[in-house]
């Protein structure tokens, strides 16, 4: 059976820089795939050839062994949803509104939501728990509820696989921690798959520690140079190559008697040293 998704061979670059070199590997169902690197190093990019934004100049991307370069924008959307790390609250649509956005590609462009998609929209609201929201307009949330009728609005495309590019930037520890607990509690349900970019490496391990198959790949020098489960890659010797500082793993108990690893910043690495 062929991956959900697969990353074959992709390289991609401007006409002024290659931005990523022969990035390979693939996604199955109720995985979630961590993509880490330090800021630049391609991932926005990497994910916007995913999602058939940029077209690599070599490689492929392959959705349930289909080459996305075959199917339309309208294919896609029922395969992959997305989730961006801000999004500009430029008109006032009310929450529910958002969210039925999600079903455009199963409307036709003069047709109007039918009574299924309103329900899907409904049920998407209440899996991410902001029902209580929808009749609020988008422009008076805050951030983490935002990112949260984000989470929804992808939900409701019904895609098998979720798209995030850095969903907990700028949340404060509360809606940061909501978002990842409906993160696995989706994975868990739906067993969707989902692929994040984020810059904590504890998501990770986070992610890992409630039971969810998880692994990470490390991006550098347009480059994988580590992809496995984050108890494996994310040790302190490849978070100093990656970002160039100093860490220490750690193991935090927990209540119920587990442990959860967490890593703790030191200090920068002199590059000159």
């Amino acid at each position: 059976m062929a991956p959900l998704l697969e990353v074959r061979d992709v390289s991609f670059r401007y006409p002024q820089a290659l931005i990523l070199d022969k990035i390979s590997f693939n996604i199955n169902p109720g995985e979630i795939f961590c993509l880490l690197g330090p800021n630049g190093c391609g991932k926005t990019t990497l994910l916007d050839c995913i999602l058939g934004w940029l077209k690599p100049y070599a490689g492929q991307v392959l959705i349930n062994g289909s080459p996305i370069d075959n199917m339309a924008a309208p294919q896609i959307a029922r395969q992959v949803a997305y989730v961006p790390q801000m999004h500009q609250k430029t008109f006032p649509y009310l929450v529910r509104d958002i969210v039925l956005m999600g079903r455009a590609s199963f409307i036709g462009p003069f047709d109007v939501p039918s009574e299924e998609d309103v329900a899907i929209a409904e049920k998407a609201l209440d899996m991410v728990g902001v029902s209580r929201l929808k009749d609020r307009p988008y422009t008076q949330l805050s951030g983490g509820e935002g990112q949260l009728v984000m989470v929804a609005r992808a939900l409701a495309q019904n895609s098998p696989l979720i798209i995030m590019d850095e969903p907990t930037a700028h949340l404060d520890y509360r809606h940061e921690l909501i978002i990842l607990e409906t993160v696995v509690e989706l994975v868990k349900q739906t067993g969707l798959a989902v692929l994040m970019a984020t810059h904590v490496p504890n998501h990770g391990y986070y992610f890992e520690n409630q039971g969810i198959k998880t692994r990470a790949a490390l991006v550098k020098d347009k480059q994988i140079m580590a992809l496995g489960k984050p108890s494996e890659v994310l040790s302190e010797q490849n978070l100093g190559e990656l970002y160039s500082i100093r860490t220490r793993i750690i193991n935090c108990g927990l209540d119920d008697g587990g442990h959860l690893k967490q890593v703790v910043p030191i200090c920068t690495i002199n590059s000159e040293s």
